[in-house]
């Protein structure tokens, strides 16, 4: 069987770094078998339905490098891969599940499941709407033949629900997990058809992998309680023998390690759980990503790759195409996975430093939509590329996210207006600006590389004795204005002459 696999969010607002991490392990795992990676969106729940959501999922996955074969965008010979595009075809399944004896019409009003629920409350146990309750309930297996019909006819409102065998032992096997054996007692006859006429997750996703040929379900491991039901439905609709291969993924866990890492523990924490940032469509409120806070896509996608997945080795820096060809569900493991922010840091920060000066700049230069401002503060000139590429090569070293890159640099672009207080009380006496002055005609007309300033200024204050605190840190204040930044000799090469002139005697003149 050819390896296809697919990847399902609903659209019900931004995806989740976890749901990033599932639709990667589906990609590397697909990739790895020359399989298709198929992207459909599943959006029976239309009450939960979020604008932009289905454009931000697509955009993400851009993003990190996770490429579809088939989906909403690319087209295919098994769509259309949104399902509220596919709900005509649900009906015909749901009827065949009634026809075959493995669902029935349901007429509990809400009202009447609420009695239920609440009687069994009281005698201390908990409702389920199974093999043993359904019998007395309202519902095509109590209700005569005729009187169904008649409901039916008169539009009184049902649902359909699945009917599990009574009493039987249902074997199935995960390819992380192993053998899972469920006994169907404990499990509660789940909706398949809406009163809305639209399929619920179930159905719809049982009947569209069948139909598009999905090979392996490979998903997170809150939806392990829905394999028996997907199992059986397979069974019910007589495609054993195409079900696909079942496999689900260990959650990952907050840094605490006390439960799953939410939505909702974001900013919360200080730091991002979303791939590229998200804003409400409802209040305008946003939600910070991985992309917009400074990483770089193959660190963002690494970082995730070792969320539940072990090498076997040291390694801990990967390329996309080195985790396709190492990557298997045996190395899954089953337990849960601390996310550890610290360590995303710095591999992050490894990941700029390997990167090329060109392709860092190209990610910074011209406002690039995907970096925002990246600290830029009030600045809002245009950035040479050439230039930011040279500054690029003294500060990334001090960068761990591409958003560190104007704190690190803004002086290269702007210069100080204000100096700072303990560096200017320390470094500025009397003498200095006559020191300086001196030095602005022995560097007037050199070459304004990097060593040959070094070699004329350091060679002028040696053979006058001057103590290297002496010029060096108030020249560094009358360039940056702060005690930060690169050599002194590399700034002044990245500035130029005129610049460098510029700002000395613009100090000079304001310190006297």
């Amino acid at each position: 069987m050819t390896c296809r696999v697919r990847f399902a969010p609903s659209p019900t607002g931004p995806l989740h770094m976890g749901g990033v991490r599932t639709a990667l392990f589906n990609y590397l795992f697909t990739r790895k078998n020359k399989g298709s990676m198929i992207l459909r969106i599943e959006d029976t729940d239309q009450k939960r339905y979020v604008p932009g959501a289905e454009e931000y999922i697509m955009e993400a996955l851009a993003w990190c490098g996770i490429e579809i074969d088939e989906g909403v965008r690319e087209g295919g010979e098994y769509g259309p891969y949104r399902q509220s595009e596919r709900k005509d075809m649900y009906r015909q399944y749901a009827d065949q599940l009634i026809e075959s004896g493995w669902a029935y019409f349901a007429f509990d009003t809400a009202e009447e499941l609420d009695a239920s629920r609440q009687m069994a409350q009281d005698e201390g146990g908990k409702f389920s709407y199974d093999a043993a309750t359904r019998k007395g309930l309202r519902n095509s297996l109590t209700l005569p033949e005729l009187e169904v019909k008649a409901l039916i006819e008169a539009g009184e409102p049902y649902v359909i629900r699945f009917k599990f065998p009574e009493n039987e032992e249902i074997v199935m096997n995960d390819l992380i997990r192993g053998e899972v054996r469920v006994q169907t007692s404990t499990l509660d006859d789940k909706v398949l058809f809406k009163s809305d006429g639209m399929p619920t997750y179930h159905l719809a996703n049982v009947v569209d992998d069948h139909l598009m040929k999905i090979s392996h379900v490979i998903r997170g491991e809150e939806w392990l309680p829905s394999m028996p039901l997907h199992v059986m439905l397979y069974r019910a609709f007589g495609w054993t023998n195409t079900q696909p291969e079942f496999a689900h993924l260990p959650l990952i866990l907050k840094p605490s390690g006390n439960g799953k890492l939410s939505k909702r523990d974001g900013d919360k924490l200080g730091f991002p759980v979303f791939p590229i940032d998200w804003k409400n469509p409802e209040n305008d409120d946003t939600a910070s990503g991985y992309r917009e806070s400074g990483y770089l896509p193959q660190a963002f996608i690494n970082m995730l790759a070792l969320l539940g997945w072990n090498p076997g080795t040291e390694q801990e820096i990967f390329s996309m195409d080195e985790l396709i060809e190492l990557f298997s569900l045996e190395r899954v493991g089953k337990s849960g996975s601390r996310f550890d922010p610290e360590k995303s840091k710095n591999l992050n920060h490894q990941y700029i430093q390997m990167q090329d000066n060109v392709a860092l700049g190209e990610m910074l230069v011209g406002g690039n939509r995907d970096m925002g401002t990246w600290g830029r503060g009030d600045f809002g000139g245009s950035l040479d590329m050439e230039k930011v590429v040279k500054v690029l090569g003294l500060v990334k070293e001090r960068m761990n996210f591409l958003t560190d890159f104007w704190d690190q640099a803004y002086f290269f672009f702007v210069a100080p207006e204000e100096y700072d207080a303990k560096m200017l009380k320390k470094g500025w006496k009397e003498g200095t600006a006559d020191r300086l002055t001196k030095m602005l005609e022995l560097i007037h007309g050199s070459d304004f590389s990097a060593g040959i300033l070094e070699n004329v200024i350091k060679g002028w204050m040696t053979d006058n004795e001057i103590g290297m605190g002496a010029v060096m840190n108030p020249l560094r204040m009358t360039l940056v204005g702060a005690p930060k930044g690169p050599g002194v000799f590399d700034i002044m090469e990245v500035l130029g002459e005129e610049e460098t002139i510029k700002r000395i005697q613009r100090a000079i003149s304001t310190l006297g």
